[in-house]
């Protein structure tokens, strides 16, 4: 064949291959639907109306922004949570999984490309007496390459469930973060609320020691029985044992809190300060919006598109693979003619196969693909479900603890007067000295409670930002040209060294 005849066909060999490279055999992905209800139903405007010291925001603000945990104005809280970018290594684990997903993108990125080789070789080879029963050496130094072309779109749809996969470890690394942003969160105001409880214990022991001390003074006066002076011991030497109990939970929470912001135990210490935030206008928004500001809901959407894109990848599968190959070089056995011009050697050509009996591999493997991608779309619409669950949880946590916080604010108050009026009547010897620890006992019964249910309004209050979202929003997730660029923003910054362990400095006064 002439020389222009082989380009001819070269040439039409290499158009038709590009114009099978707009061939794509895989499914197009579209989101599956998800049951969105209109409205929240624990909250209405009614309810707010109602509520006394939680409220929902402003109608203009509809969502959270940047930090999260500063619209409870706690300075000190505001210093732990920006540690746990830094140093909490759960968050660096996460961050260390975007990266190596990220990589893999550009593994399969590469396959769009040639490859080539080059290798040199001196062997010496001696024929057989039958044959000539000389020897010599041979010279040698090819040069080869070759292409698969992606003419059904296998490269592509790995490509693109590379990027999700990577997308979807973007969104781990967030809702890893907003986890442990959230756990922090709860773990300090779980810490404050020991604080209260021990400030409110501290102001009972002195209380019982003031009765301790006028059931002595009537006792020898000869008004009361040392029956009396014994009651009022036993209450106040179990008061101060569960004073002293207290320290148990607080030191749990204060080295949970040292865990993650990824500090030793040991040097890592939090001032007393008694649980005074109050709790703040939380803009839950829409249930629309979950579906964008959740990054356990973004990471299983792109999982879906993931799995989508592998059912084209074994779809690519049941086509022909055309291989375009080349190779040229220099090759003699005389080391001083080896880069000469009589020594070179080419060759150049397609090669096509096609499978033809895989005793049914590719039709299960194409099976196994789409019972996957059934997997995560049930997957994404259960995590979507668990959203609205989270927040309606937390959403009607709220409305009932503001009502019952009221409630027992006035329980207190009766709670009070009882113990005024018993300690009165035991003074003037009317009442035995059993009707005053009753008083106590049901007042400071009272008083705990409403310690723990502020503790729990406050928690709930976290829980109600972790389930929105905290502020993110799936916008912010990298595009694929990000993921493929090397010098693309990610969306994190990776986790520096930790900071010498030393105790946040306390809150301002």
């Amino acid at each position: 064949m002439k020389a222009t005849n082989k380009l001819r066909v070269a040439t039409a060999l290499l158009c038709g291959t590009l114009l099978f490279q707009g061939c794509d055999v895989g499914p197009k992905y579209n989101r599956p639907a998800a049951k969105v209800p209109a409205t929240f139903k624990e909250v209405t405007p009614d309810d707010l109306q109602k509520m006394d010291g939680w409220k929902v925001a402003q109608p203009q603000d509809t969502a959270l922004h940047g930090n999260w945990w500063g619209i409870f104005g706690d300075s000190q809280l505001n210093a732990l949570e920006e540690q746990v970018n830094i140093s909490n290594q759960n968050v660096a684990a996460a961050f260390a999984s975007f990266m190596a997903a990220r990589a893999l993108v550009r593994q399969a990125r590469s396959q769009y490309f040639p490859t080539a080789s080059v290798g040199a070789s001196i062997v010496p080879q001696h024929q057989p007496a039958s044959v000539s029963g000389t020897t010599f050496t041979e010279y040698s130094l090819p040069f080869d390459a070759s292409w698969t072309p992606d003419l059904w779109g296998r490269v592509r749809n790995t490509v693109r469930a590379s990027v999700a996969n990577a997308q979807a470890g973007a969104a781990d690394l967030e809702n890893t973060r907003l986890t442990a942003q959230a756990e922090l969160a709860v773990d300090y105001f779980q810490l404050r609320g020991q604080d209260a409880l021990k400030q409110l214990l501290d102001s009972t022991v002195v209380a019982y020691e003031e009765s301790l001390k006028l059931t002595k003074a009537l006792y020898e006066t000869g008004i009361d029985s040392d029956e009396a002076v014994a009651q009022a011991e036993t209450q106040l030497e179990a008061t101060r044992a569960l004073d002293t109990s207290v320290g148990i939970l607080r030191s749990q929470y204060e080295h949970a809190i040292a865990l993650l912001v990824g500090q030793p135990a040991s040097s890592f210490s939090i001032a007393v300060e008694p649980l005074k935030t109050p709790p703040p206008a939380i803009p839950f928004g829409v249930p629309s919006q979950l579906l964008e500001r959740r990054p356990d809901v973004a990471a299983t959407e792109r999982l879906m598109a993931q799995a989508n894109a592998q059912i084209g990848v074994a779809r690519a599968a049941f086509y022909p693979t055309l291989t375009l190959s080349a190779s040229a070089g220099f090759q003699t056995t005389t080391g001083s003619n080896w880069f000469t011009w009589p020594s070179r050697f080419w060759s150049v050509g397609p090669a096509i196969s096609e499978l033809i009996y895989d005793g049914g591999l590719r039709r299960a493997t194409m099976e196994q693909y789409r019972a996957q991608y059934d997997q995560t779309v049930a997957n994404y619409r259960e995590t979507v479900l668990t959203a609205f669950q989270q927040v309606e949880d937390n959403l009607s946590t709220l409305r009932v603890l503001s009502k019952e916080i009221q409630e027992q604010d006035t329980a207190i108050q009766s709670a009070q007067r009882s113990l005024n009026l018993a300690t009165d009547r035991y003074r003037l010897g009317i009442d035995p000295y059993l009707n005053v620890i009753t008083a106590q006992t049901t007042l400071f019964s009272n008083q705990q409670t409403a310690v723990d249910l502020r503790i729990q309004q406050i928690v709930a209050s976290v829980q109600l930002i972790e389930a929105v979202g905290g502020g993110w929003d799936s916008s912010t997730l990298p595009t694929s040209q990000q993921i493929i660029s090397r010098e693309a923003q990610v969306p994190a910054t990776p986790p520096a060294q930790p900071p010498k362990s030393q105790p946040p400095a306390a809150p301002t006064p």
